[in-house]
């Protein structure tokens, strides 16, 4: 048998990206894109999220973009939710995980979901009830948001992280990572964070979600691998932001995050030649939106030939 790869990269511009730009993509162009995504090896995608047709018209969909989703052969497909009702939603179509928006900025959090950290956390337990009760084999996991920075607030204390990391484990959630939603993360503070996270989480710490703003998405991607991170957020395309975090822009891109890794000889499970095969449907759906990544772009080296992959299993089914 092959090996399993060495990290996971979950896909996240179905709802990250897509929730991020003006147009909406129609629902048959996103069920072949991330149909595309996961025969690339992408073996968990962040589908959607259940929030309000009248506060993001992008999602509106996302119960049918589940039910086609959820027929993929070995695909976790998770879906953002802020709170129970989303979550009853969420279960009902059949998710297979939850991730909710828990933010690490006070101010963050009042733009984002008009709720207090602390009150996101009860949020967090309402939800995490619901789970036991109606799907206790679906993980729930909390990305922070902010948790190198806010365009709103300015620094986030460190301490505060992880206080609010530690409040959302006691609450019942499987893992928690850190969100640089605004791109203002550096390398020396992405080791120091994710390394105090670890220690006081243990296998509860979870992904890192870099952006690209300022160009150090790779490096801090990079960074936290250095310290431990064996699961990371990326967007195909580097489609994503934060609407409620002015100045965000861009998740790190799929394509050159794969590229990395594979090229240093971390098996991704993921095929670069298809990945990239991936953007045609996404450029389809979305005309005229602007899509980057630098590998793209440049091509493959001369000679290169990807390491055969690994057999793709998602991690946690």
């Amino acid at each position: 048998m092959n090996p399993m790869p060495d990290i996971h990269i979950s896909e996240v511009g179905p709802r990250d990206g897509l929730q991020s730009v003006k147009a909406t993509m129609p629902t048959a162009d996103k069920c072949r894109w991330i149909s595309a995504l996961a025969a690339a090896g992408l073996r968990e995608i962040e589908v959607g999220s259940f929030v309000p047709a009248a506060l993001l018209p992008q999602m509106a969909d996302v119960a049918e973009v589940v039910r086609h989703a959820i027929t993929l052969p070995g695909l976790t497909v998770m879906a953002l939710v802020p709170n129970r009702r989303g979550a009853q939603a969420a279960l009902a179509a059949g998710v297979h995980k939850l991730t909710l928006p828990v933010s690490a900025s006070e101010a963050h959090s009042l733009a984002n979901v008009r709720k207090t950290r602390e009150q996101m956390v009860a949020e967090l337990r309402d939800v995490i009830a619901l789970r036991n009760e109606q799907a206790p084999g679906v993980p729930v996991e909390v990305g922070l948001s902010t948790a190198f920075g806010c365009t709103l607030q300015g620094a986030v204390a460190e301490d505060d992280v992880i206080r609010l990391a530690l409040a959302c484990v006691q609450a019942g959630v499987d893992e928690v990572g850190l969100s640089d939603t605004t791109g203002m993360a550096n390398p020396a503070q992405v080791k120091r964070l994710f390394t105090r996270l670890r220690a006081e989480l243990g296998e509860r710490a979870g992904a890192a979600h870099m952006h690209n703003t300022r160009g150090l998405g790779l490096a801090n991607c990079l960074a936290a691998f250095d310290v431990g991170v064996r699961s990371f957020d990326s967007s195909l395309g580097g489609l994503g932001g934060c609407p409620y975090a002015p100045g965000a822009s861009g998740n790190v891109v799929t394509e050159d995050l794969v590229f990395m890794f594979e090229a240093m000889g971390v098996r991704t499970g993921v095929d670069l030649a298809a990945l990239m095969a991936a953007r045609a449907p996404l450029k389809a759906g979305l005309p005229g939106e602007p899509v980057y990544g630098m590998t793209p772009e440049a091509g493959l080296p001369k000679g290169w030939v990807q390491t055969p992959q690994p057999a793709c299993r998602a991690i946690g089914l």
